[in-house]
């Protein structure tokens, strides 16, 4: 859906813009659109072993040491994963929001993020609804390569991994 939206959008604003009367918010509204389909690619691309990686060490490995090779990726993608959930944990603040009774001006005063507050430039949209996809993204990864290393060797290699 969301490649049809960037399609639909791109060509909009191709339109438009060939009859001089552009509108403003599609560029934005293609960034986004294109953002947050990139983020759920790349996490399904993760549960399904599809993602880009260099296998010519790998491959001339003995089987024994490649299933270890590939536990160790897992676990530095879960690693990754962990860490990015950890960060978007303190970026968006979600205890000290709901401390602050959902009140954004409050939240702000005690914690001086302004996430909650600050709009897009043409969509007039708050970033954080926008900016919602790094979570997402973080907790997707990190099931997936929860998933990936619980899985048995053997049902891996038949998905690509």
């Amino acid at each position: 859906m969301l490649a049809v939206a960037i399609t639909g959008l791109v060509l909009l604003n191709v339109v438009t813009r060939a009859m001089s009367a552009s509108i403003f918010w599609v560029d934005e509204a293609a960034i986004m659109s294109m953002t947050w389909m990139t983020f759920l690619a790349a996490s399904a691309a993760v549960h399904h072993g599809h993602s880009v990686s260099v296998t010519l060490f790998t491959d001339m490995l003995p089987e024994g040491a490649a299933h270890a090779a590939q536990r160790a990726v897992d676990g530095i993608v879960l690693g990754f994963a962990a860490l990015m959930l950890w960060l978007c944990w303190r970026w968006f603040l979600p205890l000290d929001l709901l401390r602050a009774g959902f009140d954004t001006g409050a939240f702000q005063g005690e914690t001086f993020n302004f996430i909650y507050a600050e709009p897009t430039l043409t969509l007039g949209v708050r970033k954080f609804w926008l900016w919602l996809i790094m979570p997402l993204f973080a907790l997707g990864v990190t099931l997936h390569a929860v998933a990936n290393l619980t899985r048995p060797w053997n049902a891996r290699a038949g998905a690509g991994a």
